[in-house]
């Protein structure tokens, strides 16, 4: 028998889009209809393994799972006799308006086009069928009924729409059989519970899929909200990623463990270290690491202290701290490659406050989705965890595994003095900017309900080097040959250390040209250049005199920030262009004299 050739897809999304746009529960548009992306429990065909156990460990705390694997999205089988590959979907929403003319005449004598509602089940492939036997074409819609009264009644339901525009006041939704009638802005209105309570329906899950729905805080029944299919609200997807990198503690530890049991554990003092050495197992178990070193490992071990788990961020920065300075031709290998440039050369402006420039030929950042929200993003806190304040949608009933995409990139690491930062921070006029931006912190947290314990201020030190980064990539993408979207950022701050890591990534080769490596060799230049264009913007003085406090414009997370100046594409930002205020930086026209770079110094 002749096999039959697989129907072609109703449309594709790239891999990486999965993660970030398109994932499970996401709405998107096809040319015919609008559809749901299928959970977990929906995605077919081979998916290829992803290794990162850093990663895999913050995702089974989050999950609260022993174990989880991670799988790049299936890719479609392009031989038409295969078996057929790749993510189902759901018809969504179910609801359809038919694209045809018709005028109704109100009681009150005012005409309204009307068009008819329709469910999935009553179309023709697809498409309306008119007493005519014509086929009209349909487009999805969702609707409000209610104030009925007969509960029960199915009759065909009408579309009423007044005026030009698309205002929800001059649309309703009418019963043609109980002439029930009732305008679409009902379910605009804030609290209003007319859309009824949640019953739980998860539809990307599949039909089956229900829990129950209720407040976390008070325990009673959710209530639905308007949601207009196409807004920018719609979905947010819930990430980690991580750059992969060398944990020297972690090759230290292996070290170790190598010859503790036989010499190691009896040292009393470092220089028992020093004659160990001379042992050959132990000398070439421990010979890439120092007698301090070494030391302080025995010693943790030695008291019984269990070390508290490092955050994400942790480890990076101190990885990259680490980094040796740069020896000759030094050929990149592996995943991660990095080296510590000289600083010769630098203004006194900038050699008081830099510590180090690492330049990261390659790296490899590896991205896994947890899960997804609505209406408002969950987004990592600054230590790069994950946070807890919005309740995240599931994508599996029973998740076994997430998808995952790996980039692989290059990019410039700069590292800032902790001692120029905690002078800065003592300054009164810091002090006072400082009072101002938590103000405006405050008043973004309490009208969202947040917990103070889990929504904390990321202190001023984040927001300055946050407000230098989203500069430094404006003035950087001019020569690096990347676009400013394509250059991402990472910013550290802890005890570790202070410092800000500007990165490209794509899962091809397009990541590692090399442009960022060549920017990073003079780097300095390009430092002098984002503090000049933060001086001024061309909003100013209005963005300079913006208070983050002030109810009226609802910026509670910005100071001295806008679109002319330090908002950039938010595929960019860590943060979505939040905790912004170049009056940290630089001195702008306000002169607040909060700026950590001393404009006398330029």
């Amino acid at each position: 028998m002749k096999a039959k050739n697989k129907r072609p897809p109703s449309g594709e999304i790239r891999q990486s889009q999965i993660i970030s746009t398109f994932g499970p529960g996401a709405m998107v548009d096809l040319p015919n209809h609008s559809i749901l992306i299928g959970g977990l429990n929906h995605w077919k065909g081979d998916r290829r393994r992803i290794y990162e156990d850093r990663l895999a460990e913050r995702v089974c705390e989050l999950l609260e799972v022993k174990q989880i694997a991670m799988y790049a999205p299936p890719v479609d089988e392009q031989d038409p006799k295969a078996t057929r590959s790749g993510i189902t979907s759901f018809v969504f929403p179910t609801w359809f308006l038919a694209q045809i003319e018709e005028f109704w005449n109100a009681p009150n004598g005012r005409s309204y086009r009307t068009r008819p509602l329709l469910p999935w089940g009553s179309l023709v492939k697809g498409k309306y069928l008119t007493p005519e036997r014509k086929k009209v074409p349909v487009v999805p819609v969702r609707f409000v009924h209610g104030d009925s009264p007969n509960r029960n009644c199915r009759g065909q339901l009408w579309l009423d729409e007044g005026g030009s525009g698309n205002d929800f006041v001059d649309i309703f939704v009418r019963c043609e059989a109980c002439k029930a009638r009732r305008p679409l802005s009902d379910a605009t209105v804030p609290n209003g519970r007319v859309l009824g309570s949640c019953d739980g329906h998860r539809p990307w899950l599949g039909p089956a899929a229900k829990e129950f729905c209720v407040s976390q805080t008070t325990g009673k029944p959710e209530y639905n909200r308007l949601l207009v299919r196409s807004a920018s609200n719609a979905y947010f997807a819930q990430v980690l990623s991580v750059i992969s990198l060398p944990d020297s503690d972690e090759a230290l530890r292996k070290a170790v463990d190598l010859v503790y049991e036989d010499f190691l554990q009896f040292a009393e003092d470092i220089g028992d270290i020093k004659r160990d050495r001379k042992k050959q197992k132990v000398a070439t178990a421990i010979e890439a690491f120092s007698d301090e070193a070494v030391w302080t490992e025995i010693k943790r071990r030695q008291s019984g202290s269990v070390d508290k788990p490092k955050s994400i961020k942790q480890v990076e920065i101190e990885t990259l701290l680490s980094q040796p300075d740069e020896v000759g031709e030094d050929v990149p290998e592996g995943d991660f490659y990095a080296r510590t440039r000289h600083l010769d050369g630098l203004t006194p402006l900038l050699s008081a406050r830099i510590d180090r420039i690492v330049l990261v030929h390659r790296l490899r950042e590896v991205i896994a989705q947890v899960g997804f929200t609505r209406f408002e993003a969950a987004m990592p806190d600054i230590d790069g965890e994950l946070s807890l304040d919005v309740r995240r949608a599931a994508l599996d009933i029973e998740p076994t595994w997430v998808p995952a995409i790996e980039n692989k990139g290059e990019g410039i690491f700069i590292s800032f003095k902790k001692a120029a930062i905690e002078h800065w921070l003592k300054q009164d006029a810091v002090q006072k900017r400082g009072r101002i931006l938590y103000q405006g912190f405050d008043e973004w947290r309490s009208q969202r309900g947040l917990d103070p314990d889990k929504a904390k201020f990321p202190g001023l030190p984040y927001i300055m080097l946050h407000s230098l980064s989203h500069l430094l990539i404006t003035a950087v993408s001019l020569e690096c040959g990347y676009a400013a979207s394509a250059i991402r950022e990472r910013i550290y701050t802890g005890e570790s250390g202070y410092g800000i890591l500007l990165y490209t990534g794509t899962s091809g080769s397009e990541g590692t040209l090399g442009g960022l490596v060549q920017v990073g060799q003079r780097i300095e230049y390009h430092l002098i250049n984002a503090l000049e264009m933060g001086k001024l913007c061309s909003n100013d003085p209005v963005c300079a005199q913006h208070q983050p406090n002030n109810p009226q414009e609802d910026r509670f997370l910005h100071g001295a920030a806008c679109h002319g100046c330090l908002l950039i594409a938010e595929p960019s930002c860590e943060r979505r262009n939040e905790f912004l205020d170049r009056a940290l930086v630089i001195d702008i026209v306000e002169g607040l004299g909060a700026e950590f770079f001393d404009v006398g110094g330029l």
